[in-house]
């Protein structure tokens, strides 16, 4: 197999080095998920997971979209066109199972955070010398369960909003069971 991915940051295990297996990749994502993607988020999903390096990610977005395999929008998000559907499902095999397996989780896993965050509010306060977070799952802009942690410092503060963002529906829903349980 030729190596001619750009492969800086790339884990060597279930990292792609093909610039074609970068491409089949992104149609395969658009294609599976089947919702309009943002490019510089699916860049660095896909960078941070060590698949594909975040320059050779943009490089194939650009050339997919020239190609006329995906559509770009313009509020810079991505979605995948027949021409596209087709390379995704006659090449995939091309790709390991791990690959595909963790670019999807890795996706899904943002386009969850995404939602939550349109879903949530959180503010940092500072009471008395100590720092405050309150966490706020909203429907409709109004917030039906609130959350406010005393915390020791803004890096704490941040680390529980990140975990608030990935799980809040499990943790409205394990705090619902644990409050109305017998």
């Amino acid at each position: 197999m030729e190596h001619d991915a750009i492969s800086a940051g790339v884990s060597k295990i279930g990292g792609l080095f093909s610039t074609a297996d970068v491409r089949i990749l992104i149609c395969y994502i658009l294609s599976s998920i089947n919702k309009p993607i943002n490019g510089t988020m699916l860049c660095e999903v896909l960078h941070a997971e060590g698949i594909a390096n975040i320059f050779e990610v943009s490089d194939s977005l650009a050339f997919l979209t020239e190609s006329g395999h995906i559509i770009e929008h313009d509020d810079g998000t991505f979605t995948v066109n027949d021409s596209g559907r087709h390379v995704a499902n006659t090449l995939n095999t091309n790709l390991s199972s791990i690959v595909k397996d963790r670019a999807y989780a890795a996706v899904l896993k943002m386009l969850i955070r995404i939602r939550n965050a349109k879903e949530t509010d959180f503010k940092i306060s500072r009471e008395d010398d100590r720092i405050f977070l309150t966490c706020s799952a909203l429907d409709q802009d109004r917030p039906f369960m609130s959350i406010k942690l005393m915390l020791s410092d803004e890096d704490q503060a941040i680390f529980i909003k990140n975990k608030f963002l990935e799980n809040t529906s499990k943790i409205y829903s394990t705090l619902l069971e644990m409050l109305t349980k017998d």
